[in-house]
């Protein structure tokens, strides 16, 4: 088999990150995409795979309410500030905004045609504004109570605003009423609590309220009375009604058909859905208060049976044409159910979950041959699965009491992909990934369960280590892949490892040795099954977090807080490698490349490659901002992932042969632009040349082409034209190119010139709009200044040799009598005119190297001495 070439780049490709943080949601007109809450922030999220998509900064404002346009071009949003703002979705751009409320705003609503936004206030009022004037055209008082949710009639035509309360009432509102006593067409009243989410029938003739005295009533729009009221014995957060024409509809008239146990339903019914506490979604039908549908069990985990500790659905939103229901709960989840249609009956099912907040990430592994999945531990009593494609949560595992700490993943000889956890409720489980069930459960540890590992080679055992020191082997023998109840984990052997908590276990990959590391600064190494102690590893100063052995080599790898990583012989106990780079603690370290390579992670939020031969740290990449907790390789892709402190989870993939062929493929374009440049050049098509110098950072070709122009008759024309073809970002790499002509007296006429010329073209208002060039400017005018002080005392001392020249008789003065007016002050002018010129050969000693100006010092002396005594001669004969 050939040797793996050595990987040089990694390159991240998906990032899952907090995209939701719980409060207001809004979903677009077509399904594709959601706006939520983020903090401050509002991310625009990709409903099909939970990438975020743009995301729009606020002003450390928490948000309370967010409203579409229609289009989805507009969006809403008011928070505690009391300030609304409208924002352009293509430009992320605020382009107006006001106040209105006495206090926060609890819900919007945009009319169906776009130029009306109505809020609903803590200050128990309702307004409606003008979306383009920003104005208030209706205001709307009688509430006795907060406003938390507000709703336009559908159709246009029918200027209606609904508005529901905790006061456990609905008011219905004109919008065309001028009377202020007729402005409120109805107050419905039938609840005993706070009303949580109203919504309207398709025919819009039917209104639905739901509230915390778990309770739905309908009414009649017509006479505005109670038609019904249907008893859910669940405090209730949404409610929304079910259109025609969708899988939806088609899933629950089956429903209703098997209900009423006729071939054809004849009865005529109003269908709508409720979900709350309890977690479950139910499908009722109005007429004769039947529930329909009611799922077995609850989609979401819940840890214990405190009440505390329940979690249900905060909202729901019935998505467009076949995209089916949206539920969100209360540990910011977005819940996706669709109807999948079986041989025998449809049935309702979770298609897809898209987490918006993991938490910190304990550990993380891939799961299965492919490596599709990514199993991931957070600050949860759950193990979450993600699809690595979309980034979607699969599924869930739960059945811990307490927080998962770590877990491992292997494939067993039947086929079936198995996992084990170890979490701070001190026991271990086993899970089939692929019935998504947990099959043993293993207790004895009497500590929190820090570190698990599968068998290499045999899969038929998997060992633990524990806050209380011990390490455990449990075998795996007779255990039934396809139970669905979990059998009692037995062990195998049992040993106390370490003086302190163990942080880490690896098996070796023929299974005949495992490894050990632990908070007192030492690994362990033991042969197993009987766990005998093989040798000690001692030399890191801080506790040891990782450790891992080598695929080829007789070693064994550590990673420390003392900012290391080790590696180290089997045989003796000896330390081979020392590798420094990390600027703190290294929490994980992981072989790559067939054991020539690795990568490490720590709490300085780098992920670094190393070449294990030369000790080199190839590329390090900064992608987190808190500690790296969790490393995952796969073993057949060699993708990495990452996940940390900021409950970001992060896909590398191996770029180093997609990299090659972009810089093979740039080198090409390169030479291939080369030689059209020197044809350029060739042909005195100097714009064309000019151009593409600029496009190959050629700067000292550049200078070429300008020095050529400026040789040329007639170059103004010709400079002009070629740089009015340069873009902006070109006119700032010239303003950086003439800044460092400009620093060297050969190159600097050049720049000067080619300076001019630009500032001659340039309006000031472009100028100031170049990028940087407060600084460019600041370097240029220094050096300006010096050459023009020194032209000026060059031509200053031009006037001594025009003087000492007409002394001689070589040409004829100006005025004769110009001589013998004023004596002294002639000779003040030539005085002034030698200072001046012993000035300039001072500083042109200076500039001259040392070499040079030691060869030329006699005849410096000789020529200053000549033109002194010649003017001297002359002042003498004046």
């Amino acid at each position: 088999m050939a040797p793996q070439s050595l990987k040089k780049n990694y390159r991240c490709s998906r990032s899952l990150k907090q995209f939701y943080g719980g409060g207001p949601f809004i979903v677009s007109s077509d399904g594709s995409f959601i706006a939520c809450a983020c903090g401050d922030a509002i991310n625009i999220v990709d409903s099909t795979d939970s990438s975020v998509k743009s995301t729009i900064e606020g002003e450390s404002d928490t948000l309370t309410a967010l409203a579409l346009s229609p289009d989805d071009k507009l969006l809403f949003s008011a928070g505690h500030s009391r300030q609304i703002r409208v924002w352009d979705l293509e430009t992320l751009k605020c382009i107006r905004s006001w106040k209105g409320h006495e206090g926060p705003v609890m819900g919007m609503a945009c009319h169906a045609s776009g130029g009306l936004l109505a809020t609903a206030g803590a200050d128990r009022k309702v307004l409606v504004w003008d979306v383009d004037g920003g104005f208030c055209t209706h205001y709307f008082k009688g509430h006795k109570g907060v406003v938390s949710s507000v709703l336009f009639h559908p159709d246009t035509n029918k200027n209606i605003l609904f508005s529901g309360s905790d006061d456990a009432t609905v008011r219905v509102w004109d919008l065309l009423a001028k009377n202020t006593e007729k402005k409120c067409l109805a107050i419905l009243e039938k609840h005993f609590s706070a009303v949580t989410s109203i919504a309207l029938s398709e025919d819009g003739w039917n209104l639905f309220s739901a509230g915390r005295d778990k309770v739905v009533n309908l009414w009649d729009l017509h006479d505005y009375s109670c038609k019904t009221t249907i008893a859910t014995y669940e405090v209730l957060e949404a409610v929304t009604a079910v259109s025609s024409g969708t899988p939806f509809a088609s899933f629950v008239a089956s429903l209703d058909q098997k209900k009423s146990k006729k071939k054809e339903s004849d009865s005529q019914g109003t269908y709508f859905i409720t979900v709350g506490e309890r977690g479950v979604v139910r499908i009722w039908k109005s007429e004769g208060s039947i529930c329909l549908y009611e799922q077995k069990s609850s989609d979401i985990t819940v840890s214990s049976d405190d009440e505390e500790s329940k979690r249900g659905f905060t909202a729901a939103a019935m998505l467009p044409s076949d995209r089916g229901l949206l539920c969100v709960t209360a540990d910011q989840q977005f819940f996706f159910y669709s109807v999948v249609e079986n041989v025998e009956e449809s049935e309702l099912v979770l298609s897809k979950r898209l987490v918006g907040y993991n938490e910190d990430i304990a550990d993380m592994k891939f799961l299965g041959d492919e490596e599709q999945f990514l199993a991931v531990a957070t600050n949860l009593e759950e193990v979450r699965v993600y699809d690595v494609a979309t980034m979607s949560c699969s599924y869930v595992l739960a059945g811990h009491k307490e927080v998962i700490l770590s877990l491992d993943t292997c494939v067993s000889s039947s086929g079936n992909v198995l996992i084990v956890t170890g979490s701070k409720d001190k026991t271990v489980r086993l899970w089939n990934a692929t019935s998504k069930s947990c099959i043993g459960v293993g207790t004895g540890h009497n500590g929190d369960i820090l570190a698990v590992a599968f068998a290499k080679k045999s899969f038929s055992f998997f060992v633990s280590g524990s806050g209380d020191r011990t390490l455990k082997v449990w075998s795996l023998d007779g255990i039934s892949e396809d139970s669905e109840d979990p059998v009692n984990l037995k062990t195998r052997s049992v040993v106390a490892a370490h003086d302190k908590d163990i942080n880490s276990v690896a098996v070796a990959r023929n299974d005949s040795l495992v490894c050990t590391g632990s908070e007192d600064r030492t690994a362990s190494i033991w042969r197993l099954p009987d766990l005998v102690h093989v040798v000690t590893l001692k030399g890191h100063k801080r506790r040891i977090f990782s450790v891992e052995f080598s695929t080829v080599d007789q070693c064994v790898m550590t990673a420390s807080g003392d900012k290391t990583v080790k590696i180290w012989a089997i045989s003796d106990g000896s330390c081979l490698k020392t590798f420094e780079g990390h600027t703190s603690s290294v929490l994980r370290a992981s072989f790559i490349t067939e054991g020539t390579q690795f990568v490490s992670c720590g709490a300085d939020g780098l992920l670094k490659l190393w070449n294990v031969n030369t000790s080199e740290c190839i590329a390090t990449y900064d992608q987190h901002e808190d500690k790296v907790w969790a490393l995952a390789v796969g073993k057949k892709t060699e993708m990495i992932a990452t996940g940390g402190g900021d409950a970001v989870i992060n896909l590398w993939h191996d770029s180093t042969a997609s990299d090659k062929e972009d810089e093979f493929r740039k080198e090409e374009e390169a030479i291939l632009r080369g030689q059209e440049l020197e044809n350029a050049v060739l042909d005195a098509e100097y714009t064309k040349a000019i151009r593409l110098a600029f496009e190959l950072r050629r700067p000292h070709k550049v200078f070429e082409l300008f020095a050529g122009l400026c040789r040329k008759r007639e170059s103004d024309e010709q400079i002009v034209k070629a740089l009015q073809g340069l873009e902006k970002e070109e006119f700032r790499l010239l303003f950086e190119y003439v800044r460092e002509w400009n620093t060297k007296p050969k190159l600097c006429h050049i720049a000067q010139f080619v300076l001019y010329q630009t500032f001659n073209i340039l309006p000031p208002t472009e100028i100031v709009q170049v990028k940087g060039i407060g600084e460019l400017l600041e370097g240029l005018i220094p050096y300006s200044q010096r050459h023009f002080n020194r032209i000026d005392r060059f031509v200053r001392s031009s006037f001594l040799l025009d003087y000492t020249l007409g002394e001689m008789s070589v040409i004829d003065p100006e005025t004769e009598t110009e001589y013998p007016k004023d004596k002294k002050k002639k000779e003040k002018e030539v005085i002034a005119a030698v200072s001046a010129m012993e000035q300039d050969t001072e500083e042109l000693n200076k500039e001259t190297p040392s070499r040079k100006r030691k060869s030329q010092k006699s005849k410096d002396k000789s020529n200053k001495k000549r033109l002194i005594a010649e003017a001297q001669g002359s002042v003498i004969a004046v």
